[in-house]
C-alpha cells in the first residue's frame, strides 16, 4: 500500500486517507472511503485538485477483509462475532462462563505492526452477550503475507474461548461452635448461596458441624454423595495446612491442592479435591471474607471450578498479579 497525493482524475477506486470537510467544516467525505465518480465531483466542487489516498498493491488485503480473517482465527468455542465495520470486529460471549485467553499467541500477534487484538483478562467471568475482545486493523490494508503470518500464530482452537458454567449441585459445610450456629448460618449461607447461583449452581445440601476433625471428615464424606462441589466455611478461618478443617478433608480421603492465596481479600483460601469413584469433587475452604458481597478470592476461584476446570496450585499462585482486589 502506498500513501500519496493524486490528481482528481486518478483518484477513483483509491481510498481517501483523511476526512475531507466542506465549506462549513462538516465532514463531506470520511477517511477510509473508496472514492467513486460522485466523490471526485464533490471534491472538485469544494475546490480540490488533488487528494491524499491509499493506493493498494495487488497482494494487499483490505482492512475489513483482514479483520474478518483474523476474527475467524481468534474466535474459539463459545464465542460469537460481529461482521467487520471500519476495520473492527467485536467478539462476544455466547453464554455465561469463564474466558480462556491464549496469552502467548495474543502477544505474538499484537507484536505484528498493523494488527491489534484487545481482550478481557484470562479467566474473567463473563455473562452471555458480554463483549470479550475487539480486533482492529490499523492501516487501510495489509500485505497478504502479514495477514498470513498472524493467522499462523493462532492456535487451531482460537485465542479467545469460553468455558461455560455447568449446572452443578453444591454442598455447604459450616463449621463452628453450637453457640455460634445461628450467627454463622446467617452470616455465611446467603452470601455463599448467591455466589453459587450466579455461576449456574444450586446449593442442595447444608450441614453445620463442630470444629472437630472427625465431624468435618464425616460431613465431607456425606456431602460427596450429594454434590459435585463442596464449600467449607466457618466461625473461624483456616489458619494453616494442618489446621482442623484441612485435617478433616484429608481424613475423608481428600488431597489438599493448595493453601493460601496471593489475593486480598482472601489470603486464607484452601483448595482440595476429593476422589469419589470416577468423579473428582473440588472442596473449597472459603476464608472469612466469603461472608461479604464484595469481590474476593472466592469470586476468582468458584466460577472456574463451576466450569469443570481443574484449578491447580500454579493457577492460584498466578492470581497474585492483579490479586489486590480491595
Amino acid at each position: 500500500m502506498r500513501l500519496q497525493a493524486v490528481p482528481l482524475d486518478q483518484a477513483i477506486g483509491h481510498i481517501v486517507r483523511h476526512n475531507v470537510a466542506d465549506a462549513a467544516g462538516r465532514k463531506a467525505i470520511a477517511k477510509g472511503r473508496r472514492l467513486d465518480a460522485s466523490d471526485v465531483a464533490r471534491l472538485a466542487a469544494l475546490g480540490h485538485t488533488t487528494v491524499m489516498v491509499a493506493v493498494l498493491e495487488p497482494d494487499d488485503v483490505t482492512e475489513d477483509d483482514a479483520a474478518e480473517q483474523l476474527a475467524t482465527a481468534v474466535a474459539g468455542a463459545g464465542i460469537r462475532r460481529s461482521t467487520a465495520v471500519h476495520s473492527r470486529v467485536n467478539l462476544f460471549a455466547a453464554e455465561a462462563g469463564v474466558l480462556q485467553i491464549a496469552v502467548d499467541a495474543l502477544h505474538a500477534i499484537n507484536a505484528i505492526d498493523g494488527l491489534t487484538i484487545a481482550t478481557r483478562r484470562d479467566a474473567s467471568t463473563v455473562r452471555s452477550g458480554d463483549r470479550v475482545a475487539t480486533i482492529k486493523i490499523i492501516p487501510f490494508a495489509l500485505p497478504a503475507a502479514t495477514v498470513q503470518a498472524a493467522l499462523a500464530l493462532a492456535p487451531g482452537d482460537g485465542i479467545v474461548a469460553l468455558r461455560p458454567f455447568r449446572p452443578c449441585p453444591v454442598a455447604v459445610i459450616l463449621v463452628g461452635s453450637p453457640a455460634a450456629r445461628r450467627r454463622v448460618e446467617e452470616a455465611l449461607l446467603p452470601a455463599i448461596d448467591a455466589r453459587v447461583a450466579a455461576v449456574a449452581g444450586q446449593v442442595v445440601h447444608v450441614r453445620y458441624v463442630a470444629h472437630d476433625q472427625s465431624a468435618i471428615a464425616a460431613a465431607i464424606t456425606e456431602a460427596g454423595d450429594h454434590a459435585g462441589l463442596i464449600v467449607v466455611a466457618g466461625e473461624t478461618s483456616i489458619m494453616d495446612r494442618d489446621d482442623i478443617t484441612p485435617s478433616g478433608i484429608r481424613a475423608a480421603g481428600g488431597v489438599v491442592e493448595h493453601y493460601g492465596a496471593p489475593v486480598e481479600p482472601g489470603n486464607l483460601l484452601l483448595l482440595a479435591y476429593l476422589a469419589r469413584g470416577d468423579r473428582t469433587i473440588p472442596v473449597l475452604g472459603a476464608p472469612g471474607c466469603v461472608r461479604s458481597r464484595d469481590r474476593n478470592v472466592v469470586d476468582l476461584i468458584l466460577p472456574r471450578l463451576m466450569t469443570g476446570e481443574r484449578v491447580r496450585r500454579a493457577d492460584i499462585i498466578a492470581l497474585g498479579h492483579g490479586g489486590l482486589l480491595a
